[in-house]
């Protein structure tokens, strides 16, 4: 039988739970600051994809009262399937398991032409880009076989406009690097960036991770961003961009606390900026500044910049 103190909960200190509760609803407060902001901002570009959205519903029902609309069936089908196989086959306990054993072994047949030993984790790191960029890219490769008359340039890839919308990046840099040199005061900053933990033996370890990370990044546009939005906003009109927040955000999860809220704002802010400017480059150029200056800043606060371009070891 179970006694009410059994559902008890166990005794603490008051003063040591104080500093978690006060992290777990920091985002709260910032987000009641700049959500609305993003509102002022945004809200005229919101009520155009909403007018939009209406009218293609309305052409859908005009052409046939019992047709329905599929492309928020087959995104949001790719959109599943590809997370899901990233999450199971595209990161690096995959490669441990399964990818790593068979270069091992062609590294040793053909005399350490891969330099394996000294490269593993940088190979981890390019099984994980490259799966990133080719299933971030994946949906657009097989949209135009359900959409033949779909342009994929209206998918966030035109670059018209690009010089007369280059105002927003720097303001948005304005806004975030604040942000970021407060989050890299974290403790647990330090101990996350950068992913590749030999990034500080050489400048070329160095910038190999940088162009690894950076092309993901891009893709990663492409997909949130670019073939996300470009596929739903017709349908769901503003809300497309409140969507995808939501795999936006949990495909943080695991990265520090802060950062995996502040994913949230980040996705409003991008994926309005995306719709308003109708390309992805602005927020490519956000994402890689920041997350270059990330793990410059963690390697910087711990002494551990290299020192040298190229590693003898």
């Amino acid at each position: 039988m179970i006694r009410p103190s059994d559902l008890a909960f166990p005794s603490a200190d008051p003063n040591a739970i104080l500093p978690y509760v006060l992290k777990a609803l920091l985002p709260i407060p910032g987000l009641i600051i700049v959500v609305p902001i993003l509102w002022i901002l945004f809200r005229k570009n919101w009520r155009e994809l909403d007018e939009e959205a209406q009218e293609r519903r309305a052409e859908i029902l005009a052409e046939d009262p019992k047709k329905i609309d599929q492309r928020p069936m087959v995104a949001m089908l790719l959109v599943a399937l590809v997370l899901t196989l990233q999450e199971y086959y595209g990161g690096r306990n995959f490669f441990e398991t399964v990818i790593r054993t068979s270069l091992e072994k062609y590294d040793t047949a053909h005399a350490g032409r891969l330099h394996f030993a000294k490269y593993e984790e940088l190979y981890a790191f390019g099984w994980w880009s490259a799966t990133r960029v080719f299933g971030y890219t994946f949906p657009l490769m097989v949209w135009k076989f359900f959409f033949p008359k779909d342009s994929l340039l209206d998918f966030g890839l035109r670059t018209k406009g690009f010089f007369k919308h280059a105002w927003i990046y720097g303001l948005f840099l304005a806004v975030v690097l604040p942000a970021m040199f407060i989050v890299s005061s974290q403790p647990d900053f330090g101990g996350y960036y950068p992913f590749y933990r030999l990034a500080s033996r050489s400048w070329c370890d160095f910038l190999m991770w940088e162009a690894m990370y950076f092309a993901q990044f891009f893709a990663l546009e492409i997909f949130f961003r670019g073939f996300f939005l470009g596929a739903l906003s017709r349908s769901f009109g503003s809300g497309a961009i409140f969507a995808m927040i939501v795999p936006y955000c949990m495909i943080h999860y695991g990265k520090p606390y802060l950062e995996a809220n502040g994913a949230i704002i980040a996705g409003i802010a991008l994926g309005s900026l995306s719709m308003k400017t109708k390309s992805i480059y602005q927020g490519f150029l956000v994402h890689v500044t920041v997350a270059g200056l990330m793990d410059w800043l963690s390697l910087h606060h711990r002494h551990a910049l290299p020192t040298t371009f190229w590693s003898a070891g």
